[in-house]
């Protein structure tokens, strides 16, 4: 039970990915299950969509609280996360335009935890003066992490479905989506042009 909805799950995200107003239907044709077999694990397509964002958020939230904790300086701590939380954001990204639909509320309730962690560290980066303080922690945070989602949405995303084999800033770097996707989010912050690029590594943007 827990494998066939751990695949539609898998499937529904690739599906509303390619049309965020997919169906039930459409999920179940691609899964290869009748749509019954869909309704059984979830009773609506709210309910798909609210575990797709739980599974999303206990991955971001994972990361963020690792990072939080490893002391480092703000801008480095938040390219840290950007180079680990990449494929999330690229896998989840569909949750951007369904943030924007009639599931808005219910997406932004329980992205609650995400949002909490990335203004403790963006507060952080403010109070080190390493962030920008003309907009509260909290917006700001929101501000350069849609950022993210929006480029993982973007063409510079093609391709860019992980960390071509190599871990960490490294991995990073070798995706083009990933690497706009820190050095802009982190221009959104506030930090330089050229200490945004000397974090991620590099001498061209």
């Amino acid at each position: 039970m827990n494998e066939t909805r751990d695949r539609i799950l898998d499937v529904a995200l690739d599906v509303l990915g390619e049309n965020p107003d997919a169906g039930m239907g459409d999920i179940a044709s691609a899964a290869g299950v009748v749509r019954r077999t869909i309704y059984g694990h979830f009773p609506s397509r709210l309910d798909l969509v609210r575990t797709l964002t739980e599974r999303a958020v206990t991955e971001m939230t994972a990361v963020l609280a690792e990072v939080n904790a490893s002391g480092a300086e703000a801008d480095a701590a938040w390219v840290a996360f950007i180079a680990r939380v990449w494929p999330v954001a690229h896998r989840y990204r569909v949750l951007l335009a369904l943030r924007r639909g009639e599931y808005g509320e219910a997406i932004h309730g329980l992205l609650g935890p995400v949002d909490e962690l990335l203004a403790d560290l963006v507060a952080r980066g403010q109070d080190s003066d390493v962030f920008a303080q003309h907009l509260s922690a909290g917006i700001l945070s929101q501000v350069a992490y849609g950022v993210v989602f929006a480029i993982a949405d973007s063409d510079l995303s093609d391709g860019a479905n992980g960390t071509d084999g190599a871990d960490g800033a490294d991995g990073m770097n070798g995706t083009r989506g990933a690497r706009a996707a820190t050095i802009t989010s982190l221009l959104m912050l506030g930090v330089p042009e050229a200490r945004a690029i000397a974090l991620v590594g590099g001498d061209e943007p």
